[in-house]
């Protein structure tokens, strides 16, 4: 078995064209078939060298690999359109000298004012078939004279053409709506259908997966892969993926590529195993895990449990699925992948070893109350960002804080923490007991004051995690590369300071 991924590096890697590559990689894997990648790039005007390196660098980060393609080559190369057009033209040749294509000279705009004409009687839009009837000479006596025409292929009349769809099952197409196709344009480029029969064909493909959308393409592919003597492969026609409103997914909808999600920060294996059950299900009936690694995936995957309805891409699910993918990550990789996420939140840091296990130390505090890599900046913001002065021009919090029971439990704290060393969690635990008992406080009266006190948040993670942290950090070397976090001590003398300045 042999599959293939083709992209078209146009634009990013769509999460509809990720599920494509997806499947395809679940079958090849899970069944140890040979994946080809393969670039359709002979779209000149959109096809860019960034972009198909952009598709590349997704792909990979997804997890997904190749056993050929442009970048590993292979046996079956080039892999890359561009560089197999004199296949095309060979072929399209052959194909005009057993009289199975003709040269077709209609200019851009009659074919523009016969398609015109289709619509407005409400016919199928065909081609005319004009210059089917363009003599062998007469067509060779145009060319000689500067004319440069398409080739179309002279698609068979009143035929049926029947296949069975891995997904879909028994399909039929009658060759009367297809009309006679373009296969190499004027300007010497192939069209996609002509393209990618060639391609699959001498590539050895044995299985093509792909979107819904090429489902109308199907019947004009199988009837060149009969005239050109090729076995047609099993096709897979998958569902379309939908938003949440069952509408055509697109921006509206948000973040619609891989490297949206990426950014958002989003882990590969969270947006894998999502997009693995938008239209599959790896059970009978629909039930399973829904937390399954990507080679589990691919040990469970089959055509036949791919659905035939459309598949609706929900972010909400998705970010309860990366929620429980942080939850069980390493903390040294979240905090090393949480770098960059801290940096465009404005907090400049290039750590070194020593601040990446500070970093790592302090992750257990976000990560498993976070959707997202780009929420940790926030839940951890305490940790750098700390202003009693900002804290107190809250009109809410600063009237909380300016009661008598609160002064009382921030100036015991002050004092309190004034010789102490620096908190661990128990030390903590004994201070505010300590500040329990001089000032009477208990509850929330009493650990209220002491959150606002030393993370200037009135709200946040739990204190006996986020207070070690902040001492743990008031500790590092400036060579750390964090920005300098301020101490418990410090902090309270500074609330109390700021609140005494506010009597």
């Amino acid at each position: 078995m042999r599959l293939r991924f083709a992209p078209s590096p146009t634009g990013q890697l769509h999460v509809g064209n990720a599920r494509t590559a997806l499947f395809n990689w679940l079958l090849a894997r899970g069944s140890g078939a040979e994946l080809v990648l393969r670039v359709e790039d002979t779209d000149a005007g959109r096809s860019t060298a960034e972009s198909e390196a952009a598709i590349l660098r997704d792909l990979r980060w997804l997890g997904l690999d190749w056993n050929e393609g442009p970048d590993v080559g292979g046996p079956c190369g080039p892999y890359r359109q561009s560089e197999r057009l004199h296949l095309y033209h060979s072929y399209a040749k052959e194909m005009v000298g057993v009289g199975r294509a003709y040269p077709c000279f209609c200019a851009p705009a009659q074919l523009e004012t016969d398609r015109a004409a289709d619509l407005a009687a409400g016919r199928p839009v065909r081609y005319s078939g004009r210059c089917r009837q363009v003599s062998p000479s007469t067509a060779e006596r145009r060319i000689a004279s500067g004319e440069r025409p398409a080739i179309r292929f002279r698609v068979p009349e009143e035929r049926e053409i029947v296949f069975d769809d891995a997904v879909r099952g028994d399909m039929r197409f009658r060759t009367d709506v297809i009309g006679d196709p373009i296969i190499l344009r004027a300007d010497g480029t192939p069209a996609y259908n002509f393209a990618v029969v060639i391609d699959d064909a001498l590539m050895a493909i044995t299985h093509v997966i792909r979107g819904e959308d090429h489902l109308s393409n199907t019947p004009r592919q199988i009837l060149l892969y009969e005239t050109l003597g090729f076995r047609p492969p099993t096709f897979a026609h998958l569902s379309l993926v939908l938003g949440p409103d069952h509408a055509p997914l697109s921006k509206r909808h948000g973040a619609t590529s891989v490297a949206e999600f990426r950014a958002k920060g989003y882990l590969p294996e969270a947006l894998v195993n999502y997009l693995a059950l938008v239209g599959w299900s790896p059970a009978e009936g629909g039930a399973g895990p829904e937390l399954m690694p990507a080679l589990e995936l691919a040990r469970r995957f089959s055509l036949d449990a791919v659905g035939h309805s459309a598949g609706v891409f929900d972010e909400e699910k998705l970010a309860w699925v990366n929620r429980q993918y942080l939850k069980i990550a390493e903390p040294t990789r979240l905090a090393d992948l949480s770098v960059s996420f801290f940096r465009g939140a404005g907090v400049p840091m290039t750590p070194n070893g020593e601040g990446l296990a500070f970093l790592a130390a302090a992750m257990p505090i976000a990560s498993g109350s976070v959707d997202r890599l780009d929420q940790v900046p926030a839940r951890l913001s305490f940790l750098f960002d700390y202003l009693p002065e900002r804290t107190l021009a809250d009109p809410l919090v600063g009237e909380e804080m300016r009661s008598e029971a609160a002064r009382a439990v921030v100036r015991a704290l002050a004092e309190q923490l004034a010789t102490a060393p620096r908190l661990d969690r128990e030390r903590f635990r004994a201070a505010a007991n300590d500040v329990k008992i001089r000032t009477g406080q208990r509850a929330r009266a009493l650990f209220h004051p002491i959150r606002v006190a030393l993370t200037g948040r009135a709200e946040g993670p739990e204190l006996d995690l986020s207070i070690p942290a902040i001492d743990r950090g008031a500790d590092l070397p400036s060579q750390a590369g964090l920005p300098s976090i301020l101490g418990c001590r410090e902090r309270a003398a500074a609330f109390a300071a700021a609140l005494d300045q506010q009597t």
